[in-house]
């Protein structure tokens, strides 16, 4: 599949997919808001949600990021970016219901790739099902969490066990009702090399010596799922349970989030289009000064300037992940370092010129808007703040500019017929020189 044709395959899924949210997840958005208000809980567990869930696996739309075929249908990143982009139009409900919700999808791509046949079978297949979640707890609040190297939780051997000693925050999920177990970064060995000192473990949430301390709140929303500050005090964890092996962490993480961050970039589309057809809805119906807001040329120039700004990133995405299928996520990391700048900061702008557009019913729970603006704002340090990525590009561009520059220069000569030489273009240094008539 090119950037530019959809297979048979994904048609089906995408119109499927188009049909479930029209027929069940947008109805049940009032509903969710409704049982979640009644329960008082935050962190309640909507039965909603469970409805959804049980009919999104009955039309065979669950776990469609699952590359692996034998886990999930087995669709490449291209191929789900369509899909992934329609569940963030409902970005707190259709990701659950389908079985797509991060930070599941790279915790079970981690299981998949990296756990035991232990592992598999006691978290990854209930995950799968969607009887349980998990967590991945990485950030920690002492530390530029953003640099890995920086992590602290110290993990030291004892016999056949580790002891883990330390605190992390933001372990998102971590405070869903069906939370069962933790995937954690840690320090096994401080002498080692940089990228070789972290190692990562499978640890059950409820194993003694863990401690949630709180639940943290995002721009003033307690998110369902939870963000959570997690002590961990002489925890003991088998050494069965370390993933891949000791002083992998670096790596399984590179591998982890490389897919987690394009699929929040495909969601954040979805967001952004929802956002765009709210505001044109709006602005066709208020009438301010004695005509329609879609009438203003400023409030037209947002309209347009988001259609252009939603298809450029698409495309991003597109290459991104049609680089990462086809090249590998190594070979794809200035895409994949892009995408995860632009996609948050382009849907921002529009939510926000939504919001404007919807007045003080912007910044209510009436609509999505305010919510998906917080989302989407947290979106820009989560897997890595804007300028870790803008670092990442910067490095690779400064280092393709300067072995371009390194190469000698050697003008070519090439034959133009029969031991006639071709006229030779003028170039720039490293260009390869062109024959002209």
């Amino acid at each position: 599949m090119d950037l530019f044709t959809v297979s048979d395959r994904v048609r089906r899924y995408r119109d499927d997919l188009l049909e479930f949210m029209d027929e069940y997840v947008y109805p049940a958005e009032a509903v969710y808001e409704r049982q979640m208000s009644e329960s008082g809980d935050p962190h309640h567990q909507p039965p909603v949600v469970e409805g959804l869930k049980a009919e999104a696996r009955r039309r065979g739309l669950w776990n469609l990021f699952h590359p692996h075929p034998e886990w999930g249908p087995g669709l490449t990143n291209l191929e789900y970016a369509p899909l992934a982009e329609i569940m963030g139009r409902s970005a707190h409900l259709a990701p659950e219901a389908t079985n797509c919700a991060a930070p599941d999808t790279g915790n079970m791509e981690v299981l998949t790739l990296f756990g035991s046949d232990e592992h598999k079978e006691k978290y990854l297949r209930p995950l799968l099902d969607g009887t349980i979640r998990s967590a991945f707890a990485m950030t920690e609040p002492g530390v530029a969490s953003s640099d890995a190297t920086n992590i602290e939780l110290r993990m030291e051997r004892d016999g056949d066990h580790y002891v883990l000693n330390g605190r992390k925050w933001f372990a998102s999920n971590a405070m869903h009702k069906n939370c069962r177990v933790l995937i954690v970064m840690g320090k096994t060995d401080p002498d080692a090399p940089p990228h070789r000192q972290q190692s990562m473990m499978v640890v059950p949430i409820d194993a003694p010596g863990i401690t949630i301390v709180r639940s943290l709140p995002v721009f003033g929303y307690m998110d369902r799922e939870g963000h959570a500050e997690i002590l961990f005090e002489d925890v003991r964890v088998p050494a069965s349970d370390v993933l891949k092996g000791e002083g992998e962490g670096f790596a399984i993480s590179q591998a982890r989030l490389g897919p987690g961050r394009i699929h929040h970039c495909m969601r954040a589309i979805g967001v952004a289009e929802r956002a765009l057809e709210l505001m044109c809805r709006r602005a066709d119906e208020r009438v301010a000064f004695g005509h329609r807001l879609s009438d203003s040329a400023n409030i037209r120039d947002w309209i347009a300037e988001a259609r252009i700004d939603i298809e450029r990133t698409r495309l991003l995405t597109l290459k991104a992940a049609w680089m990462m299928d086809t090249a590998g996520n190594k070979a794809a990391r200035t895409e994949i370092a892009a995408i995860k700048v632009a996609a948050p900061d382009m849907a921002l702008k529009i939510v926000d010129r939504a919001i404007q557009v919807h007045g003080g019913g912007g910044v209510t729970d009436d609509f999505p808007l305010a919510n998906a603006w917080a989302q989407l704002r947290t979106l820009r340090l989560a897997d890595g703040p804007d300028e870790v990525h803008k670092r990442a590009i910067a490095l690779q561009e400064l280092r393709k500019h300067r072995d371009a520059a390194d190469r000698p220069w050697v003008p070519e000569v090439p034959v133009d017929g029969p031991g006639r030489p071709a006229v030779v273009s003028g170039g720039r240094r490293g260009e390869r020189a062109t024959a002209g008539a």
